[in-house]
């Protein structure tokens, strides 16, 4: 490997699949942009059969799920560490049920931005594990990744030229400003974008992601690849999914990365008043006495009790107390989304106070955390201005 060299990985087990890794390698190799721009396409095998500079031990002893997580994790690590020394511009890979389990890791655990393309047999089917809160692009192979036909040439064909002109393209210039992500949910946009917008005034690049599950783990991803200098987690709604059984559950991970990294947080209980579910029919038998809503014809509400919002509260306190930098905790007494409200079918006090009382008996006394009551409803300009007031506190 040559010093400033710039490379561009095609993965594979070429022990069943080198003419197609290959095939791929050589197409990229002539396109235009990559014979222009000196780039050094390198195809890496992860088969384990054969010696490689990456695993240069034999696995013969491992079984074979013992093998691909062994090799999963030792490409994990050096697709990161080229990242890290500037030698990877981008990544491919090919490979059916096996392959895909062994090298999609590691193309996810690259940072958000950089090119990152998985052929696989089993992209036309559920590709969440796969890709998680990354930005991986998955091609549906069709037919299977075995041999060169009319149909896998072109759909080779389809995805090395995809992974060239990603890494030879360029991306319109959009001014660097200091970023900050945000939480939302459409109970609480009226919040979040009187915060955005007053935030963006003020020079920042606001990045707001929608409390699905899914969202609130892209967020703390894109605090991973180091993208971000404040969180602004309003809408933690996807905590009571978490703890009572809905379908946008938080995940058990969320919010380490307040542990992880030193940054200021405004954290606040946005649309903790609800559990999610699909239509009304796909709600578990025991919660159908509950106090239900209908969203639209795909989304069935539920109202959260005092004790489930309780073991929320600790959910949270379990989490927060880890945290590196300044925290602060807004709770809007009158209310914690639009459907909490006077009239409004989730308004109840009673169920608010036993979550916000936890909170701050779990919190007080805590160094870094200040929690604080704010008289006023989610969605209220008082309450935008505060959550404003204290991210510029912990900020400066």
């Amino acid at each position: 490997m040559v010093a400033n060299d710039k490379f561009l990985y095609v993965i594979g087990t070429m022990d069943t699949k080198a003419q197609e890794v290959q095939f791929v390698a050589d197409l990229i190799r002539n396109a235009h942009g990559i014979r222009q721009s000196g780039i050094v396409v390198q195809a890496i095998d992860v088969s384990g059969s054969v010696p490689t500079e990456l695993m240069p031990q034999s696995l013969s002893s491992l079984d074979r799920s013992e093998a691909i997580d062994k090799l999963s994790r030792v490409l994990v690590e050096f697709l990161r560490q080229q990242y890290l020394d500037g030698n990877l511009v981008g990544a491919i890979g090919l490979g059916g049920s096996g392959g895909t389990a062994l090298i999609a890791p590691a193309l996810r655990a690259l940072p958000i931005g950089v090119p990152k393309v998985m052929v696989s047999t089993v992209a036309s089917g559920n590709i969440a594990p796969y890709v998680g809160c990354s930005d991986l692009v998955m091609f549906p192979s069709v037919v299977d990744v075995s041999g060169l036909n009319a149909v896998s040439t072109r759909i080779f064909a389809n995805a090395a030229n995809a992974i060239a002109g990603m890494v030879t393209g360029s991306a319109p210039d959009h001014p660097v400003k200091p970023a900050l992500a945000m939480t939302m949910f459409g109970v609480t946009t009226p919040c979040v974008t009187g915060v955005r917008e007053a935030l963006e005034g003020l020079g920042y690049d606001c990045l707001v992601f929608h409390a699905t599950g899914v969202g609130g783990q892209a967020m703390e991803g894109l605090v991973k690849s180091g993208l971000v200098e404040g969180i602004l987690d309003l809408t933690t709604t996807e905590v009571a999914d978490e703890v009572v059984g809905g379908v946008f559950p938080a995940g058990s991970d969320r919010f380490d990365v307040l542990s992880q990294y030193r940054l200021p947080c405004v954290l606040s209980v946005g649309a903790m008043d609800m559990v999610n579910f699909g239509a009304m029919s796909t709600v578990p038998e025991a919660f159908r006495e509950r106090t239900l809503h209908v969203h639209n014809s795909n989304v069935t509400l539920m109202r959260t009790t005092p004790e489930e919002n309780r073991q929320c509260a600790d959910w949270i306190a379990d989490r927060l107390i880890k945290s590196l930098g300044p925290v602060r905790v807004l709770l809007p007494m009158q209310g914690v989304s639009a459907l909490d409200a006077p009239g409004k079918p989730f308004h109840d006090p009673q169920a608010n106070l036993a979550l916000f009382e936890q909170l701050e008996r779990r919190l007080s006394g805590v160094a870094n955390i200040r929690i604080e009551r704010v008289p006023a409803h989610i969605n209220d300009p008082e309450f935008i201005h505060r959550v404003l007031a204290a991210f510029h506190e912990i900020r400066t």
